[in-house]
This record gives C-alpha cells, structure tokens and sequence, in this order.
C-alpha cells in the first residue's frame, strides 16, 4: 500500500542560491534527505513544473511541486506515556524523556515517540512521520512540536524552513567557554565513521550561539540557540570548540577533565556517569507562531533531574560556582 503525497511550496525570499536537494531539505524538513533526492531522480519532484537534478542550482521564489507514492510505513499506535505540555485541535507540544527514540528504524521498529504519538492522537495517522515536525536524539530530552493536520504540519515546517521558530537547548560541557559566543562551522557526514557528524569545509550551514550561565572548576552550564538545525549540531560544535558535552561518548564528552587527576576524582567522575549516561543536553524552550490563530507560542520547561544532580554533586566535589 502507498500514500500518495502531492505538495506545491515556494521557496521563501531570503533562500539563497542553492542545491536543490539543499534547498527542499531546508522546504520540507518532515522528509529525509534521500526521499527527497530520489524523488528529484525520479521525476516526482519538479521545480516550476521542470525536471531537476539534485545538484541543480535553485534560488528564491522558485515552486517545488512534489507529486509522490511513498510507502506507508507499517508503524502502529502504542500507548506510550507523553508528557504533553499544550495541545489543541491543530497542535501538539511534548516532553521527551532520554531513552525515547523520535521515529522507528533500523533496531527501533516500535516503541517510538511515533508510535505513543499515534496512540494519543489517531488523527495524525496518515501524515508525515505522524505530524512530528524536528527531532531530538535518542538521549536528549526536551520539548517537540508536533502539528496534527497537514495545514498545520505544512505550516510549522515552513516556519521551520525559514528559521523563524525559536528554539534553546542548555547542556553541560567540559571546560569554560567564552561567556557569550557564535559556532558558525558547516557540518557534514564524518569522512571515517558513518553515523557520526564533523565541522567540514564542504558541509551544510551550521550556527549556534551560545552564553554561559555559570561555571564549575572544569565543567560549565550553557544554554544555546539554534539558528539552523542540522544533526547533532550542538554536540558536534562544542567538541569543535574542545568543550564537548558531559556523558556524549561520541563527540569526546566520557573523559576525564583536563588538569583534574587522582583516584578519589575519577572514582567520582565514574559515579557521575552512572547518574547520567548519556549527554547532558536538553531542550530547554520552543516558540512559534500557532499555525491557526497566528498567536505567539512559548514553552518552557526546566532541565531534568539527573541534570540538575550534576550540577550538584560536582559543586559540592570541585568546589564552588565561580559564575
């Protein structure tokens, strides 16, 4: 069985001249890269009524008019606690917990945030991905948007495509950055290790910006905003900058702290990542236009426990705030 998926969308007036396959990424973010790009191979997808290739340069303006058969996915309905935060007739706003992986796959064929999105509202089946909107890693927490209708799906993803949607993560990183920074380096597929990313020359736009909201000796509490939204974006940008995130085995964030030795530290160091296997990112806050009412929308919700002992346990080893 297949759903057929017909799609007419402009390219928004501050798109620069870009790749095609680029450029619809960035358009219609609920679609993988590679769907998109074999539906430009095959015909499905045109630009102003045009047969394209993926390398193709398009600018402002242009129309991409998809016209598709994609398979339905075999992912049903199970019933999942979420933690919803807002939901009406057209939105929905959740809480991930670390552990819950966003969409089914290869080694995830159910138990998904998909999946419990399906159970809580039924009326998503049959768009997209089930109407969930961006992604977070499987061990990040944090707030998701999710549109419930195809208008309001097709909405939300064109706010995200022309970057209007706000959206600040916090973390803990290895180190004391700069109080107030901006990560502009272009991310791509690591050259060497397949599902990992890396600061590349010939990568994909990447911008973060950045300020610390305090200091421990050898560990800091930052807070971010996404400007773009690639993949592992924020991890792979602080390794850059040698403060990777604490617990991201990774990107170099499972390490002993620079200039901190003895056995009495790495036996605390242990216990730490015992309390938090996994990388100390949240997602703190999201906002956005309510793809109805046009009413601004902002949500907030604090880092998690396990977080907050972190921070706890390593003022309380280390020796203060010096923020």
């Amino acid at each position: 069985m297949q759903d057929s998926i017909e799609r007419r969308q402009q390219l928004p007036a501050t798109t620069g001249l870009a790749r095609l396959d680029q450029a619809v990424a960035s358009l219609f973010p609920e679609y993988s890269r590679a769907r998109l790009q074999a539906w430009i191979k095959s015909g499905e997808l045109r630009v102003n009524g045009q047969l394209c290739k993926p390398k193709d340069k398009v600018g402002p303006g242009a129309w991409i008019e998809i016209n598709a058969q994609m398979p339905t996915v075999s992912v049903g309905p199970e019933k999942i606690t979420l933690e919803v935060c807002y939901e009406d007739e057209s939105v929905l706003v959740v809480n991930k917990p670390a552990g819950l992986v966003v969409h089914p796959g290869a080694g995830n064929p159910s138990g998904t945030l998909m999946n419990a999105v399906l159970h809580h509202a039924p009326e998503t089946e049959g768009l997209p991905r089930a109407g969930i909107i961006h992604r977070l890693d499987k061990d990040t927490t944090g707030l998701l948007m999710i549109g419930k209708t195809i208008k309001a799906m097709t909405n939300l993803s064109r706010q995200l495509a022309q970057r209007t949607i706000k959206r600040e993560y916090e973390a803990l990183v290895y180190g004391v950055p700069p109080g107030v920074g901006v990560v502009d380096a272009a991310i791509g597929r690591h050259p060497k290790q397949r599902t990992k990313k890396a600061v590349l020359s010939d990568g994909r736009s990447a911008e973060t910006r950045f300020w610390v909201l305090s200091v421990f000796a050898g560990l800091s509490h930052l807070r971010f905003e996404l400007v773009t939204g690639r993949t592992h974006q924020i991890r792979v940008h602080m390794e850059h900058m040698g403060h990777p995130l604490f617990g991201d085995v990774s990107y170099g964030g499972n390490r002993p702290v620079k200039g901190v030795r003895g056995g009495k530290y790495n036996a605390f160091l242990n216990n730490c990542f015992e309390l938090l296997p996994r990388q100390a990112l949240h997602a703190r806050s999201l906002s956005f236009a309510h793809p109805k009412t046009e009413e601004w929308k902002e949500f907030d919700t604090p880092i998690p426990s396990d977080m907050v002992e972190i921070l706890s346990r390593w003022k309380a080893f280390l020796g203060g705030i010096t923020d």
